[in-house]
């Protein structure tokens, strides 16, 4: 039972990356799923979820309009993806699933955390 983050990797700015988290051993029909991100001496900070009773997308201020999070039933994995990228989104991002997801003072908050994947760093830099 475990999420399995991947994606990641070194991308000039401006450029793109598609995250995907996968599940394994349960589904994530009945969960919120967020993606966070976390750089080193800072706090971890939700940047997009994914609500388990309504359906609906929430993205932090900081990356609405240049990041979509999606659901692939088919596959059990949740994709982010990533556009129009900044260095200031050099992070290592984080899938976690929980009850339910909501914003915060435009950070994406995520209740009840059950299970978190293992992370997978993103580099933008040219």
């Amino acid at each position: 039972v475990q999420l399995q983050a991947s994606g990641g990797g070194l991308v000039q700015p401006g450029g793109s990356l598609r995250l995907s988290c996968a599940a394994s051993g349960f589904s994530l029909d009945y969960y919120a799923i967020v993606w966070f991100r976390q750089t080193p001496g800072r706090e971890r900070q939700g940047v997009s979820c994914l609500s388990s009773t309504d359906g609906n997308r929430y993205y932090a201020d900081s990356v609405k309009g240049r990041l979509t999070i999606s659901r692939d039933n088919a596959k059990n994995t949740v994709n982010l993806q990533m556009n129009s990228l900044k260095p200031e989104d050099t992070a290592v991002y984080y899938c976690a699933v929980g009850s339910n997801c909501a914003i915060v003072h435009g950070t994406v908050h995520l209740y009840d955390a059950d299970r978190w994947g293992q992370g997978t760093l993103v580099t933008v830099s040219s």
